[in-house]
């Protein structure tokens, strides 16, 4: 009997000012193409537009945002330290939101979580669905006294209804959150992964992750052809890394120069993976 494959999106908590992106699209377009879901959810605050969006919408669910989901993200928390000023200035506390708001609808209703900068690339195995819950090993983080400790990356989730991990997550999320980036969600995560380890899988890091959050990662992503490992099912794109073009502390290539004529024509990496979706 084959599982039931639901998965669930977030998009739209800030305001859409620009039109829906090519990225996104082909997040969405890829993960129907590969996966073939029973049910494809994008859980919306502000619904986008432009030319794209109204190709892919009529192939997904719409669904509106409960604000009770994101209960124990707490603005007023950036303006304590340095990193949170920092965090707040650069616009992306909307990651933080959506951190809370993916814990919330999985412990719920279960199903796959994965970020709108995620490229489909292979099917994921059936397994994974059925499993009661699955996150990805990305790149080792650093700690203050300079030792690397193990990360578990939030941006690709499996789970089942009422999953144990997700629910301790969830609630101890709630009372770590200090506004600084990944205390609450990936370095928490790899810490539950340790008082728990019978309630979580891990996946190694080729399947999600193989191309970290690096100037080398990024790089191999847009500016070079590499290699392409067969463990990979799907790639996390940074795009908080990398969107702005005043960002030029990984690569100096940006969001707008993400476009047909780049997926195309380009031999980089995501290019190639990407422009049979288009």
């Amino acid at each position: 009997m084959k599982p039931f494959k639901r998965f669930h999106f977030i998009f739209g908590l800030r305001p859409q000012l620009e039109p829906f992106h090519l990225v996104h699209y082909l997040c969405l377009a890829s993960c129907l193409a590969v996966n073939q879901p029973d049910e494809l959810i994008v859980h919306l605050r502000n619904e986008p537009h432009g030319p794209l969006w109204d190709r892919i919408k009529t192939r997904v669910t719409l669904r509106s945002i409960d604000e009770a989901n994101a209960e124990g993200f707490t603005q007023a928390l950036y303006s304590k330290h340095d990193e949170g000023r920092l965090i707040a200035r650069l616009g992306h506390s909307y990651a933080h939101e959506a951190d809370f708001i993916r814990l919330a609808i999985l412990a719920r209703e279960g199903g796959v979580y994965a970020d709108m900068d995620t490229l489909f690339v292979e099917p994921y195995p059936d397994f994974l669905y059925t499993t009661p819950c699955v996150l990805g090993e990305e790149d080792a983080t650093r700690a203050d006294n300079g030792v690397l400790r193990p990360s578990l990356c939030n941006a690709v989730i499996f789970a089942q209804p009422q999953s144990a991990f997700i629910e301790q997550w969830a609630s101890t999320a709630n009372r770590v959150f200090d506004g600084t980036w990944s205390k609450h969600s990936c370095q928490l995560a790899a810490r539950l992964w340790q008082q728990m380890p019978g309630q979580l899988q891990v996946a190694p890091h080729q399947w999600f992750y193989h191309f970290g959050f690096s100037q080398t990662g990024i790089r191999a992503l847009f500016e070079n052809a590499a290699p392409v490992p067969e463990q990979l099912m799907s790639i996390h794109l940074w795009a908080h890394l990398w969107w702005d073009k005043e960002r030029t502390d990984f690569t100096h290539f940006h969001a707008g120069l993400l476009d047909e004529h780049y997926v195309r024509h380009s031999s980089g990496t995501y290019a190639s993976l990407a422009r049979q979706f288009l």
